[in-house]
């Protein structure tokens, strides 16, 4: 069960970084969930990369745990 909380917050975490750093491309003063991370522009939008990356790490992670331990069948 413990993987599987882990895929869904990693799918979450990979939603919610991809999704505001496309915002963020399209509208440089709309930074969202990061409005409160000092530094502009490049530094909100390395925070919605790294989020969006370890999102993607964590469900991969996730996901290939959970089908060895026979979750994913």
């Amino acid at each position: 069960m413990k993987h599987v909380t882990v895929l869904i917050i990693g799918m979450l975490l990979l939603v919610l970084g991809a999704q505001g750093a496309i915002r963020l491309l399209t509208d440089h003063d709309n930074a969202g969930l990061l409005a409160w991370l000092p530094g502009g522009f490049a530094t909100r939008l390395a925070g919605f990369a790294l989020a969006a990356v370890l999102g993607a790490l964590l469900a991969g992670w996730g996901s290939k745990k959970a089908k060895q331990s026979g979750r994913g069948r």
